[in-house]
């Protein structure tokens, strides 16, 4: 049994590798991009709207609303930045009901490369709303003293969102995997409906984290004087 799409290799050359979580990411991005396209080439101000620009509209407003109860500060770009993060993981986790499909999300290169655009985001969204020398004070807030374990904080959190988000991918596939060997009829479809409910609440826990973070990167403790 596989652990992860990465033990699948699909073509190797020396020490260059193509695995299943390269040709199923390039998939998932494949399908993202033309679904857009195909959504978004006839968008209409007027009224009527097509039923595609309806559905895309209700997703876009969700987010939005999500977005703004965790930081009424939203900045420019972070709709974007989200939304596609959560439609990615949860296009990945969808599709993992289709026989022959490994989730890029059981991977944890994926889920790290994921967490490192997160970590990226952070500073490059604070640094943005409240400048470099606010958004660095932040590290030596509530004393000096905590500069050491504020940069700790920041790896480890990191490091937990792709380990979360991994493991609960990778376990999940293991486990419908086990009970398609021992029951191969009603169980592994209630386990594919359980997966499929799990999988969209992990993209959504991944989205809200990853805004939660960005938001408190944007905050600053204003000292005397400002």
């Amino acid at each position: 049994m596989q652990l992860t799409p990465d033990d699948q290799i699909w073509w190797q050359y020396g020490f260059v590798k193509i695995n299943s979580t390269m040709i199923f990411t390039w998939a998932v991005m494949a399908l993202l991009t033309a679904g857009a396209w195909m959504v978004t080439r006839r968008l209409n101000a007027g009224s009527p709207i097509s039923r595609m620009q309806h559905v895309l509209e209700v997703v876009v407003g969700i987010i939005e609303k999500q977005l703004n109860e965790i930081s009424p500060r939203r900045p420019v770009g972070l709709l974007p930045f989200v939304g596609t993060l959560f439609l990615f993981i949860a296009v990945c986790n969808t599709l993992s009901i289709i026989p022959g499909f490994d989730p890029p999300t059981g991977s944890l290169s994926t889920t790290a490369g994921l967490s490192l655009c997160v970590f990226t985001a952070v500073p490059a969204y604070g640094i943005g709303a409240i400048g470099l020398k606010r958004y660095a004070r932040n590290y030596l807030q509530p004393t000096p003293f905590m500069l050491p374990f504020n940069i700790l904080g920041e790896f480890s959190r990191t490091l937990a969102l792709s380990v979360r988000l991994f493991g609960n991918v990778m376990s999940g596939t293991m486990v419908g995997a086990i009970l398609l060997i021992i029951a191969p009829l009603v169980v592994p479809l209630l386990m594919q409906l359980l997966g499929l409910l799990t999988g969209m609440v992990q993209a959504y826990i991944f989205a809200v984290l990853a805004a939660v973070y960005i938001s408190a990167g944007m905050d600053a403790t204003p000292s005397r004087g400002e």
